[in-house]
């Protein structure tokens, strides 16, 4: 965020309590994997420095964004003690400065706590009032890790919740000095905005996991194809084809802990939260769904490469992987697993340690492996032919579970190729359908 906002023109200074990011931002590098980071910041080292003083940061600065991790607390919802560290110490460089600074409280919270938690520390340490001496915003971003400056730089819209009218205007004013696509600007009251931020992450899992649903009966059908069928399905102005293509669960930082949090405040309030609750328990079942799929498929003996650790594309994050867990739910069966990740190895070594093998190459993970399972839609596992797939006396069994190389390998004939939500054609399931449809007649 840092880096889009010196590519504007901006001058930014970058507060962190960890000095080892700092000295990178200093160094003109990237303190973290992400896409085109390393070149913004290049491109922009003369308006960007970092810092471990807010004082500094603050008496330097008209607008300061509150950008911490709210971790989750036992019950799912979000701690904010990091947030209020933070506040607390810009109350303190605020008691000194004579002008009017604005406030932006960018993580994601519960409603509520900009109001009541955030705001009363500036006022406590500040000795000031907000809307009289300062302003409170509660502006969340809507970004994907692999398209973060993109994403902030031309968003689908931008959402300010405000304490008072000025704070609103003015960050309404230095939003459009910093997008570059004219986005619309949603302003409302904070317990509104940071209801909307947390529900559009838990309808999102919800559509994903519907497309998940839809595979998996997909599955069952022969000749059903869940590309298909969720394309035609999004041609409906009322769905959308975003999120809605079938196959892996959500994982990543946001999603399952946003859709958890969303349930647990909707319980303590006394609300019902059905909903939110049944997407987070089947994004755990299909997942298990398609480990035991795996499973029924490998013979002793066999070596499973799987390619696919971090949750998404083009970042190196791990967390709430569901290829991750899939390796690690394979390895824990007693299976030999191969594993090959273009980003994410490292971190990866750190959650499963010597459970697995760690390949250098999606080649070399192929080399290896009598099942490979492709659990990312990367554009490298995308640019797999079938020439790189080895001919063993047995055919390797190919568990495509985006179906990335659908018409490369259909028609192998050294490689048995099953891609999650297409249906297969075998008497079983044949004869389900027919009793299915005889029952209905």
């Amino acid at each position: 965020m840092a880096a889009a906002m010196a590519s504007r023109g901006m001058q930014v200074t970058g507060v962190d309590v960890n000095s080892s990011t700092v000295d990178a931002i200093n160094s003109n590098r990237a303190p973290v994997v992400e896409p085109e980071l390393a070149e913004y910041i290049a491109a922009n080292h003369g308006r960007l420095r970092a810092t471990t003083d807010f004082q500094e940061a603050v008496r330097a600065s008209g607008l300061t964004f509150i950008i911490v991790p709210t971790p989750s607390d036992e019950a799912g919802g979000f701690s904010i003690r990091y947030a209020a560290q933070a506040a607390r110490e810009i109350g303190r460089a605020l008691r000194a400065k004579k002008d009017y600074h604005l406030v932006a409280l960018t993580s994601t919270v519960l409603p509520g706590a900009t109001e009541f938690g955030i705001l009363p520390l500036i006022e406590e340490e500040s000795g000031k009032k907000c809307g009289r001496d300062f302003g409170v915003c509660y502006n969340p971003e809507f970004i994907a890790l692999g398209s973060v400056i993109h994403d902030l730089l031309h968003p689908d819209f931008v959402l300010i919740g405000e304490h008072d009218e000025r704070a609103g205007t003015e960050l309404e004013s230095w939003y459009k000095s910093f997008t570059l696509n004219s986005a619309t600007v949603m302003r409302m009251n904070l317990v509104n905005a940071e209801l909307v931020k947390i529900s559009i992450n838990t309808f999102v899992t919800m559509k994903i996991t519907f497309a998940n649903m839809l595979a998996a009966v997909c599955e069952e059908l022969p000749g059903a194809d869940v590309d298909a069928v969720s394309k035609a399905i999004g041609h409906d102005s009322r769905i959308g084809r975003k999120y809605l293509t079938g196959g892996l669960g959500y994982g990543g930082p946001c999603f399952p802990r946003d859709n958890k949090a969303l349930s647990s405040m909707a319980t303590a309030l006394g609300a019902p939260a059905a909903l939110a609750e049944a997407t987070d328990r089947m994004n755990h079942l299909l997942l298990n769904r398609q480990a035991q799929r795996i499973e029924e498929l490998l013979k002793p003996g066999m070596t499973v490469g799987l390619l696919g650790l971090a949750y998404k594309p083009n970042t190196n994050v791990v967390e709430e992987s569901q290829g991750l867990m899939l390796a690690q739910k394979l390895a824990d069966a007693g299976h030999v697993v191969a594993v090959y990740d273009p980003l994410a190895m490292e971190n990866a070594h750190v959650v499963l340690k010597d459970s697995v093998q760690y390949m250098n190459s999606a080649l070399e993970c192929l080399r290896s492996a009598d099942v490979v399972v492709i659990a990312q839609p990367c554009e490298e596992f995308r640019s797999l032919r079938a020439a790189d797939f080895p001919v063993h006396k047995q055919r390797v069994l190919v568990f495509d579970c985006w179906r990335v190389l659908a018409s490369e390998l259909r028609d192998c004939s050294w490689v048995q190729y099953v891609a999650v939500g297409v249906g297969r054609d075998d008497q079983a399931r044949a004869r389900r359908v027919e009793a299915q449809r005889a029952g209905a007649l």
